[in-house]
């Protein structure tokens, strides 16, 4: 196996974060894969070649200096947010975790799911969600909000890379499971060219979602995995054998004298 790979490409959140919250989303370019998976795939489960995921990990935590292993989870579409715990053996299932404690990095796994990140501006809190549509319809978001020690407006939240809303075409029974559970979520259908499909906007109901939670600071949701193959894998526009993005979040506190 050739060791060579281009230069990573990281985007760092656009929001006015404690100094010592330190987070990034990955992007496809650089890293060991091949084939379809060309790039920096980080997914143990899409099919890749495990010992070339494991190089691209280990390139991960070497180029962004990361303080820990990521704390892995075994996402599910779920709703389950959990604390990161130190010496993890357990690779638990959420869709979500959570830390107070400085050097233990938060992540999420995405090719089309929205990422969202979010740290609290008045104590050292970090959290990381995976937020595709089941999880959308199902409340991560407000399940997420009530695990933070902090008051909602003193949070910040930033969505990462997901499929846009002139890319993601759903069928009526997606539609109808958002708008049972919440009516409002209508507005972020549009009508699209066959019948009964529509364009979802999941960072359109992920915004409303945390406004109404009470966050206030919401940035992001502008990259399309969908439309911009070079940057971002899409498991809707490339199948079953796409890698997988990360976003990363965690505390960099001063040591304790």
């Amino acid at each position: 196996m050739s060791l060579q790979h281009q230069a990573l490409k990281s985007i760092t959140p656009d929001w006015p974060a404690p100094h010592y919250v330190k987070a990034y989303s990955s992007t496809r370019a650089g890293g060991y894969s091949k084939g379809s998976y060309q790039g920096f795939n980080l997914s143990l489960r899409s099919g890749d070649d495990p010992a070339t995921v494991a190089l691209n990990r280990q390139l991960l935590c070497e180029s962004l200096k990361l303080p820990a292993e990521p704390y892995w989870i075994d996402q599910v579409h779920g709703i389950d947010v959990i604390a990161c715990v130190k010496n993890q053996t357990v690779q638990p299932k959420a869709d979500g975790s959570y830390t107070d404690q400085s050097n233990i990095v938060c992540e999420v796994l995405t090719a089309d799911c929205l990422p969202i990140l979010l740290c609290a501006t008045d104590q050292p809190f970090v959290m990381a969600l995976h937020a595709g549509w089941r999880g959308l319809a199902a409340g991560i978001i407000a399940q997420g909000v009530a695990k933070s020690p902090s008051s909602p407006d003193k949070l910040l939240a930033w969505m990462g890379p997901g499929i846009g809303k002139t890319a993601y075409e759903v069928g009526d029974d997606v539609k109808n499971i958002f708008i049972t559970a919440d009516p409002l979520s209508e507005e972020y259908f549009a009508p699209h060219l066959a019948p009964n499909k529509w364009l979802l906007d999941t960072a359109g109901i992920a915004r409303m979602q945390l406004a109404r939670a009470g966050v206030r600071h919401i940035s992001g949701g502008q990259y399309c995995t969908y439309s911009d193959p070079e940057s971002f894998y899409s498991y809707r526009r490339d199948g079953a054998q796409s890698g997988r993005m990360i976003s990363l979040i965690w505390l960099d506190l001063p040591s304790k004298a």
